[in-house]
């Protein structure tokens, strides 16, 4: 029976599911929607998505679920303990494999950078994932106090526009691009089309979206833009050394900052602001796709070395990781 480890990374906008040979070649890729079981009121789309993904991936391969030795899955909404028994065991019984391994998404980005698999990460997207590792030590919140990540930059850009219409801030650049990503004439207008009776509420992918207006505005000066960009840097900061306190790692530590928000072409203030806040971390760029660190988890778990070089060979191109 043929050997096989699979990786998967799933987060609010995708899921990646990746299978490879014991040597390091991936011959099976897969993706899907949202994993986030906390995405939606059930948990049964979430789970369905996750499944799709890894199915796409094992038929990819040309091979069963029962040849898999190893199975690592990284996915947001993997927070509480009833999380990762639900996860464990819902995903095993549709899969057709033992309990799988499941890890929270802050987790698994750790893998991806050069340094191993100590360490703190920083993930940038529609939400703030950050989480920490020394050994067996581990630690993630997966709901912080404070709202985090490409969300809740969009969700304080609307509030900047609204402030300012109403005479309570000064004028921001933001305004423009904003009401054109809703196609809205006024600021009161689209407070009008975000709060009429009937109107969908605004989930944090569409918030997300907002995200590169805020870099953008911020790198061009505009105040407004710059205390979004601040704050979030603060709380994202100051989460990474919480995280890093919590699993016992002092002074020096590498700090992975990675996801979609960070990828932006004027994401360095950001940057800036959590390495800031974030006394003693070492930054560090991610060398894989947050799918491939799963999948390196998954030769962790099994005790393999892959051969890294064929690994990256025959990773998928980039657009099967990018954002919709």
């Amino acid at each position: 029976m043929r050997r096989l480890l699979l990786g998967v990374d799933g987060g609010r906008t995708k899921t990646v599911a990746l299978v490879s040979e014991p040597a390091g070649s991936i011959i099976g890729a897969g993706r899907a929607g949202c994993a986030d079981i906390h995405a939606d009121l059930s948990a049964e789309p979430a789970i369905g998505e996750i499944v799709r993904a890894v199915e796409a991936a094992l038929g990819a391969a040309g091979a069963e679920a029962g040849s898999l030795s190893d199975a690592v899955f990284s996915l947001a909404g993997a927070d509480w303990p009833e999380d990762f028994e639900l996860l464990r065991s819902e995903l095993g019984r549709r899969l057709g494999i033992g309990p799988p391994t499941i890890v929270n998404d802050s987790i698994g980005a750790i893998r991806t950078a050069p340094t191993g698999a100590d360490g703190v990460a920083v993930v940038v997207g529609t939400g703030g994932a950050i989480g920490a590792r020394n050994g067996a030590a581990l630690f993630h919140l997966g709901f912080w106090p404070d709202r985090m990540g490409g969300s809740a930059m969009g969700r304080d850009a609307l509030r900047a526009i609204q402030r300012a219409e109403l005479g309570l801030a000064p004028p921001t650049v933001l305004c423009e691009p904003v009401l054109a990503a809703y196609g809205a004439s006024s600021a009161m207008d689209l407070l009008h089309r975000l709060t009429a009776r009937g109107s969908p509420p605004q989930n944090d992918t569409q918030l997300a979206r907002l995200s590169p207006i805020v870099l953008d505005a911020a790198s061009a000066g505009d105040a407004a833009a710059c205390a979004i960009v601040d704050q979030q840097g603060r709380l994202l900061g100051e989460s990474a050394a919480v995280s890093a306190r919590r699993v016992g790692l002092h002074g020096d530590f590498p700090m992975l900052l990675a996801g979609g928000v960070l990828r932006h072409p004027h994401a360095d203030a950001l940057e800036r602001e959590i390495c800031r806040h974030a006394p003693g971390a070492q930054l560090v760029r991610a060398s894989v796709e947050p799918a491939v660190g799963a999948l390196l988890l998954a030769f962790d778990q099994a005790g393999v070395e892959p051969d890294l070089a064929e690994l990256t060979a025959t990773t998928p191109p980039a657009s099967l990781f990018a954002s919709a």
